[in-house]
């Protein structure tokens, strides 16, 4: 069997997973969780992207990812939330979350961070406690992809039709057969109410960890490691570096 490489994206409550070979699109599945995630494709993927951050920091924010990509996104820079320190993630309460992620960083806590928050700790409980997992996961951030496929920020959100559109023909671009791929991966969520940018971003990430146009880079290049080991980096794929002092 031909290695995968698979996008993974969570959205309320389950994960998307879009498999990729040499060849192009192989399936898409709904999954439980992380740990499911792992267990459908701990044999047989080559990469995963996962579009939850791995990699925490613990006294400090934003993250050294997070703060470069900002810079990248135009517009666009609300489509990044950054992610609790370590301690705030497993919070089960928005306030006391927000209290210590304040008194850790000196910087507040979005809402929207804290939503993610439950997931985010799943990921990073699973990257600390399973070795094997290390060299497979890496972190990706959809608008970052597109950004490295369009080779320049993007205009809308995901929401609107325009945004659609515009990630539909980012994607066609990038990859001809990416349209009917969609539609192939949005039919395979039958049953689950996975949402339409899902899909497009599940897309987006399996054609990042897919040998393709361009080579995969890291963001920054030479990302820093948090107190567990793990990178805090993105991932991206482009045909030249989306930052000056970053090389191939």
């Amino acid at each position: 069997m031909s290695d995968y490489y698979v996008g993974a994206v969570a959205r309320g409550g389950v994960w998307l997973a879009v498999a990729y070979t040499d060849e192009g699109y192989d399936h898409a599945a709904v999954l439980d969780g992380v740990g499911e995630l792992w267990a459908r494709y701990e044999e047989t993927a080559e990469r995963v992207a996962v579009d939850v951050p791995i990699g925490l920091e613990s006294t400090t924010a934003p993250r050294p990812n997070e703060a470069a990509a900002v810079e990248l996104l135009g517009e666009r820079r609300e489509a990044l939330i950054p992610a609790p320190v370590r301690e705030a993630a497993r919070k089960q309460r928005y306030r006391a979350a927000a209290r210590v992620h304040e008194r850790k960083t000196g910087r507040g806590l979005s809402q929207a961070a804290f939503e993610r928050a439950h997931v985010i700790a799943s990921v990073d409980e699973f990257m600390t406690t399973i070795d094997e997992a290390r060299p497979v996961f890496v972190e990706a951030l959809p608008e970052l992809c597109y950004r490295a496929f369009a080779g320049e920020p993007l205009s809308y959100a995901p929401a609107v039709a325009a945004g659609y559109a515009e990630r539909m023909r980012i994607l066609a671009g990038f990859d001809r057969d990416a349209p009917p791929t969609v539609q192939s991966v949005a039919e395979a969520t039958e049953g689950h109410a996975v949402p339409i940018p899902a899909v497009l971003d599940g897309v987006a990430l399996g054609l990042t960890m897919r040998p393709g146009p361009g080579d995969l880079r890291s963001l920054p290049a030479d990302p820093p490691t948090d107190e567990n080991g793990l990178p805090m980096q993105y991932v991206y794929r482009s045909e030249t570096p989306l930052t000056a002092g970053e090389t191939a």
